[in-house]
């Protein structure tokens, strides 16, 4: 049998599968079908300082290859999270969990890293720079270098885990933004998040979604996360967490040779709750029809 373990930033993971965030909530209703300690880890819940309600709705729409989300970043806020999220998580994974953290300013992100950073049983901090900046009249803080190297630095002046940087795929040039977060000091990078995208009712003659556009992810993305993550690869020398439309572990295979260290799983998880499961059993076989003997060993390997 093939070794599946990999080394995220120093912390090792039986193997690179991690429900992405945003589909796993805090796991428990996951926990209910499956062991959860049989995954490398999982990205709970997107977390910003404050409690936020989300985007209207609708926020979900439908399409043949995948589906759009306009959620809002809906959660409780950190002190909550803190509170009463990470003692339950607790009671059902027993590995690092990855924290998955937004900001609408500098020092949001900043404050939010450092609360989560100090609890024990969060392996990294996954930091979402697709969010507005409020100070910027609303841009992206992962659509600029220079932005999204602020928000690395600030975070990284207050945490002593290590920072992953999720980066938006809605820009022109993805390699220098990675470069401008590896340069800043991120120990790592996750990408890609969701693709800009919007469906309209030809009953209505309006958009599906209450905010007008939403994200799309499922199989549809899968090709452009395996040229980001390429992309990336070759311009930075950090780990990459890649994401984007897997749904088995094929995909999961190709994103590795792209330049992935592990492999998030995100909207597969609505569709097939087992999903996460079913890819860990496949891909000893998958590795051995493709004579990989460790899945370490393939990080990079279409370079």
């Amino acid at each position: 049998m093939g070794k599946l373990s990999v080394n995220l930033c120093g912390i090792e993971l039986d193997n690179p599968i991690i429900p992405a965030s945003g589909v796993f909530g805090y796991g428990r209703e996951f926990a209910a079908l499956y062991d959860l300690d049989i995954l490398g880890s999982f990205s709970f819940k997107g977390t910003t300082l404050h409690p936020r309600e989300g985007n209207p709705t609708p926020r979900i729409a439908e399409c043949p290859a995948g589906m759009l989300n306009a959620v809002g970043l809906q959660n409780p806020g950190v002190a909550a999270v803190i509170a009463r999220e990470l003692p339950e998580i607790a009671k059902i994974f027993h590995k690092p969990v990855m924290a998955n953290v937004s900001g609408f300013s500098l020092e949001e992100y900043a404050e939010t890293c450092a609360a989560l950073d100090a609890q024990d049983q969060v392996g990294w901090l996954e930091v979402n720079i697709s969010c507005p900046n409020v100070h910027q009249g609303g841009m992206s803080f992962g659509t600029e270098p220079e932005s999204a190297a602020a928000v690395v630095k600030a975070v990284k002046a207050v945490a002593k885990k290590p920072v992953l940087v999720k980066l938006t795929p809605n820009v022109t040039d993805i390699a220098a933004v990675a470069k401008a977060a590896e340069d800043a000091g991120a120990d790592g990078l996750s990408l890609i998040n969701t693709v800009l995208a919007m469906r309209i009712d030809p009953r209505t003659r309006r958009p599906v979604l209450a905010n007008g556009t939403g994200g799309l992810s499922g199989p549809a993305v899968l090709p452009i996360a395996v040229r980001m993550v390429y992309q990336v690869y070759e311009a930075v020398s950090i780990p990459i967490v890649g994401m984007g439309g897997v749904s088995c572990a094929r995909d999961v295979i190709e994103l590795m040779l792209a330049g992935a260290t592990a492999v998030e799983v995100g909207a597969a998880n609505l569709t097939d709750p087992f999903v996460c499961p079913k890819i860990i059993k496949e891909l000893p076989k998958i590795m051995e029809e493709y004579r990989i003997e460790s899945l370490a060993e393939i990080i990079g390997g279409a370079h």
